[in-house]
C-alpha cells in the first residue's frame, strides 16, 4: 500500500506538488492521471525516495521508501527506460540489478521470459527499440518479485500487441494482491486496465475515486436521434416535444439531436405518438476521455494555437508578370497573335529578340 499526506514539493518559487494525500491499495490497478505538468513524475519520485518532500510525508507499507530494508525486493518501479548502461547486454543489465540486491541469478532469466526478450538476452540494450526498452524495464520492475509496483507510462513504443501484454500483466499483477500504480496519457486504455483513479492537475488532488464514479461525476450518457434528411421540418418538432417532456436538447453537426435527460423508451414512444419518423435512435456512453477532459480542461499548462503558416506561402513560380506593350495591329479584324507564357526579351524598342532568348524560353518549358 502507498499513502500520501498533505505531500508537497516546491522547486524554488514553483510548486511541482501541491498538498496531495491519497491511498493506493493492493488488489487493484490504480490509474495516475494528469496533464503535462501536472505533477505526476514528480509525485513517483516523492514516493521511491528520489526526491525529499517540501511539506507531508508519504509511505509504503506503511514506512518511508529509504527506510525499507532490501527496497527492490519490496518495491519495483519504471520510471525511465532508457535508464540502461548502452553497451551492457540485457542480461548484463538485470544481472547487475539482481546481485546489487541479492536476487538470484535464475531470476534474471525468468523476468527476461515474462516481457519476452529471452531471445536478445544477450544483445546490446543500446540497440534496443523504444517497445524493446519498455520490456526491459518492465524486467527490472519484476526482479524482486516485489508486493509494490509503480510503472511511468510502461506502454509507451509497445505495438498493440505488446500493449494487450502489459494490459494483461497489470491486471493479472493486481489480482495477485499486489499494490500497482500506472500512470498514463492513454485515456482508452486506461479505461481497460484501471480499477481505480488518483487525477492531479497543477500539482492538486481533483479525483480520487473508482473509474465507473468518475466517469458518471463528470460526463454524461445521451441519446442521438435522427430524422430523415428530407424532413427536416420533423427535427425542429421533435426537438421542442422532447424539450416539453423534460429533455435537453443540442444540435448535432450532421443534423442528429443530442438528447440528455430522457431515456431512449420515452424517446421512441414519444416520436411514435407524434408519427415522426426516426432514421437513428441510439445510445452514446460517456467515455474517461470525455470525463477527464472536462475535469482538467482547466488545468492544462500547454495549449496549442493555430497555425497560420506565416512566411511559408508558396510564391508564384513566375511572379507578377508586367503587362506586355500593346503589339501593331491589335485589336485590328483579322488580327492573331499566339500566346506565350513568358514576356519576350528584346534589345530594342524595335522588338528583336536577344539571340539564345528563344533557345533558353524552351529549356524552361
Amino acid at each position: 500500500m502507498i499513502e500520501a499526506n498533505g505531500l508537497s514539493k516546491w522547486y524554488g518559487a514553483k510548486k511541482a506538488v501541491d498538498d496531495l494525500s491519497f491511498t493506493v491499495r493492493p488488489g487493484v490497478v490504480t490509474g495516475f492521471l494528469g496533464p503535462n505538468g501536472s505533477g505526476k513524475s514528480t509525485t513517483m519520485r516523492l514516493i521511491l525516495g528520489l526526491e525529499q518532500p517540501s511539506a507531508g510525508a508519504v509511505t509504503v507499507g506503511g514506512v518511508p521508501f529509504r527506510q525499507l530494508a532490501n527496497a527492490p525486493r519490496e518495491v519495483g518501479a519504471l520510471l525511465d527506460a532508457k535508464a540502461v548502461h548502452r553497451g551492457r547486454t540485457a542480461r548484463n543489465h538485470l544481472l547487475a540489478l539482481a546481485q546489487l540486491s541479492g536476487i538470484p541469478a535464475r531470476r534474471v532469466d525468468e523476468v527476461l521470459g515474462v516481457v519476452g526478450l529471452q531471445d536478445v538476452a544477450r544483445h546490446p540494450a543500446g540497440g534496443f527499440s523504444l517497445g524493446m526498452g519498455q520490456r526491459l524495464g518492465i524486467a527490472a520492475a519484476l526482479l524482486g518479485d516485489p508486493r509494490v509496483l509503480l510503472f511511468d507510462e510502461p506502454v509507451n513504443g509497445l505495438d498493440p500487441e505488446g500493449i494487450l501484454w502489459v494490459r494483461r500483466l497489470m491486471r493479472a499483477l493486481a489480482a495477485e494482491g499486489r499494490t500497482v500504480f500506472v500512470s498514463s496519457h492513454l485515456m482508452s486504455e486506461m479505461a481497460l486496465t484501471a480499477d481505480h483513479l488518483v487525477v492531479i492537475g497543477r500539482g492538486r488532488l481533483l479525483a480520487d475515486m473508482s473509474v465507473r464514479d468518475f466517469i458518471a461525476r463528470n460526463a454524461t450518457d445521451f441519446a442521438r436521434v435522427r430524422v430523415p434528411d428530407h424532413a427536416p421540418g420533423d427535427a425542429e418538432r421533435l426537438a421542442g416535444l422532447l424539450r416539453a417532456a423534460g429533455g435537453q436538447v443540442l444540435p448535432e453537426p450532421d443534423g442528429a439531436l443530442r438528447v440528455t435527460g430522457l431515456a431512449l423508451p420515452a424517446i421512441s414512444d414519444l416520436a411514435h405518438e407524434e408519427r415522426v419518423r426516426l432514421w437513428e435512435l441510439s445510445p452514446h456512453h460517456a467515455s474517461l476521455e470525455e470525463a477527464y477532459m472536462r475535469l482538467t480542461q482547466a488545468e492544462v499548462d500547454y495549449r496549442s494555437t493555430a497555425d497560420s503558416l506565416e512566411g511559408f506561402e508558396e510564391p508564384d513560380p513566375f511572379g507578377e508578370r508586367p503587362p506586355e506593350p500593346a503589339a501593331p495591329g491589335a485589336g485590328q479584324s483579322g488580327w492573331y497573335a499566339p500566346h506565350t507564357p513568358y514576356p519576350r526579351t528584346a534589345d530594342t524598342w524595335t522588338g528583336d529578340a536577344v539571340p539564345g532568348a528563344a533557345q533558353e524560353h524552351e529549356e524552361a518549358r
